[in-house]
């Protein structure tokens, strides 16, 4: 990766525990940032696989340390704002600042919309958009109280761009996502915060892993059959989570200082079809 530097910065990365939110929070620290790492810690009525640990989180923790950098894991649900807000002190506390917040959290079910019941939808809203926003809103203040301003980097989806059927709530949410990033773009300008998005192609994760084993294989092809294969590039297979950290470190860096608003497609070519 490019040498960025992220000395004397903190990042503040949810979704830590393991794949995407490690490796950023890996290379925040790696470049010189102390790095909050934050995650539920526990798993979700809805969710039919294993979310990360708190003692994954922990590891994660380490990682960071093993970087030479300070690190502090925080046990939050993104659901809930009361939590959300007392991470974010909890942080300025300990570092005296915040200078990136990587919104990755997030999780995946599967459903057709006329089938769906209520609480399959509100999980999924709740966790991929309403906790997006909760977390920009937190740090959003921070940075507009503190003054100099900031980064926040969010993950969407090449979802967050089309369609495909059996996932309309996390197509919805990651929809939204993008609507959300543009106009946090807008109103934090001023205060020369820039808002960005990532849209991933298929990565290959816990997360995926665990979708493909609760609800069978048919349920990667259902996702794809709209779009084909994950990535142009040889056999058309998922992507690594370094590929994501590689944007989230370019658009979180002074290298992007006017770039704000996008959402980019990390996608090995699939929106080009």
């Amino acid at each position: 990766m490019p040498e960025y530097d992220f000395s004397g910065k903190v990042a503040f990365v949810t979704g830590a525990a393991r794949e995407q939110g490690r490796s950023h929070a890996q290379h925040y620290a790696r470049h010189g940032a102390d790095v909050v790492v934050t995650d539920i810690g526990e798993n979700m009525g809805t969710v039919p696989y294993d979310l990360g640990t708190t003692d994954e989180l922990e590891e994660t923790a380490s990682l960071v340390e093993d970087e030479g950098q300070e690190a502090l894991a925080v046990q939050m649900d993104v659901r809930e704002e009361a939590q959300v807000e007392a991470a974010v002190e909890q942080a300025v506390d300990e570092f005296g600042r915040i200078d990136v917040l990587a919104n990755n959290a997030g999780i995946a079910t599967v459903s057709d919309l006329v089938e769906m019941d209520e609480e399959l939808w509100d999980e999924m809203l709740d966790t991929n958009l309403k906790g997006v926003w909760l977390c920009a809103k937190h740090v959003g203040k921070h940075f507009v109280d503190r003054g100099d301003g900031g980064k926040i980097v969010s993950t969407s989806s090449i979802y967050g761009k089309v369609a495909g059927p059996g996932s309309g709530h996390y197509i919805a949410a990651k929809h939204g996502v993008i609507g959300l990033t543009k106009t946090l773009a807008l109103e934090l300008a001023e205060y020369d915060v820039n808002v960005n998005a990532v849209c991933p192609t298929g990565v290959d994760t816990p997360m995926i892993a665990g979708v493909t084993e609760a609800y069978g294989e048919e349920s990667l092809e259902t996702a794809t059959e709209m779009t084909g294969p994950w990535n142009v590039f040889g056999d058309g297979g998922m992507i690594e989570a370094r590929d994501i950290t590689e944007a989230y470190m370019w658009l979180s860096s002074d290298a992007a200082r006017y770039v704000t608003g996008i959402a980019l497609p990390v996608d090995a070519g699939m929106l080009a079809k």
